[in-house]
């Protein structure tokens, strides 16, 4: 005997002003009686405070109460018998009515380190105290509605950047420090998630062969904590542009993917916030590198540059 979940959309994205819609499909040997189906719709966000720029004060309390976004709890079908085979038992509700008051701002989902924003959709088949109750969970996706959407598309906005010896905060190979290198380029920092990052960059002059060149994307998770605030910061993922040690004054282009459930719309909320950055990050050829391959790739070097740049990511119509 089993009980599963299939929704509407295949995809599993919906808004919250639209139905959630689906069928619970129960199979079964034989016919079962039960007191009851129904569905519980959970959505909250999830936030935890671990090592790393935490003290030893914050990560003793861990896991910090869930913020709830929407909990629901509907019958689908009152106390009866369901026959044996396979039985679909359609259902629709509604996250968000109009004039509903809602617990909190439906922020769309978000599975990052130290904050995830989940929707979860149980169904529960009620089988008294002489049988187990079955159940399934599955998560969905929740994006903005449209209303709350931009009106039209957005323009990228390009930020122009420069990385010379001169502009690290951290120790160089001598030969780097000496011999100079200047790469140059511009890169979108206004992005819609259904777009990808673009831009350009030139390396101008090198002293020291390049080994390659990448784009890092971060996120920065940020925790109210009591009057403290603890940030994290982590490495969604790295799309390298160059590879070896590419020829002066050619321009390369920049195309870096957002990740769906790694990213969200930038959030400034009260109690957490959600914002992401993106280093350019340039290795220089060296022996001492091959000392350290399997070190933090955001972990400045000796023979490393890198420039950061604050990126704000929007959902569009």
């Amino acid at each position: 005997m089993a009980i599963e979940l299939k929704l509407s959309h295949a995809n599993r994205i919906y808004r919250p002003s639209e139905p959630l819609e689906g069928k619970i499909i129960v199979n079964s040997p034989s016919s079962i009686s039960h007191y009851g189906i129904r569905i519980t719709v959970n959505g909250s966000v999830n936030l935890q405070v671990r090592g790393g720029s935490a003290g030893v004060i914050e990560s003793f309390y861990g896991v910090i109460k869930p913020i709830l976004i929407v909990n629901k709890n509907i019958e689908i079908k009152p106390s009866g018998k369901i026959s044996s085979g396979t039985t679909e038992i359609p259902f629709s509700l509604y996250l968000k009515k109009a004039g509903e008051k809602n617990l909190e701002k439906f922020y769309e989902t978000f599975h990052g380190a130290d904050i995830s924003i989940q929707y979860l959709l149980t169904a529960d088949l009620m089988r008294g105290y002489l049988h187990k109750s079955l159940s399934t969970t599955t998560e969905f996706i929740i994006e903005s509605d449209k209303d709350d959407l931009l009106a039209g598309p957005v323009a990228p906005e390009m930020v122009i950047f420069y990385v010379t010896q001169d502009t690290q905060r951290h120790p160089l190979l001598p030969e780097l420090k000496s011999g100079g290198f200047r790469v140059t380029g511009r890169m979108s920092t206004q992005c819609s998630l259904s777009d990808a990052i673009t831009g350009e960059l030139t390396v101008e002059a090198s002293a020291v062969p390049i080994k390659s060149i990448d784009i890092q994307l971060l996120r920065v998770e940020s925790i109210l904590l009591g009057e403290k605030i603890i940030t994290e910061t982590s490495l969604i993922r790295t799309t390298q542009i160059a590879d070896g040690d590419v020829c002066r004054n050619l321009t390369l282009p920049i195309y870096v993917l957002l990740p769906r459930l790694l990213t969200c719309p930038t959030i400034l909320a009260g109690p957490f916030s959600v914002e992401f950055k993106a280093s350019i990050v340039i290795t220089f050829q060296s022996e001492l590198s091959k000392l350290h391959s399997k070190s933090d790739p955001r972990t400045p070097r000796l023979w490393t540059a890198m420039e950061t740049l604050p990126l704000e990511l929007v959902r569009t119509k």
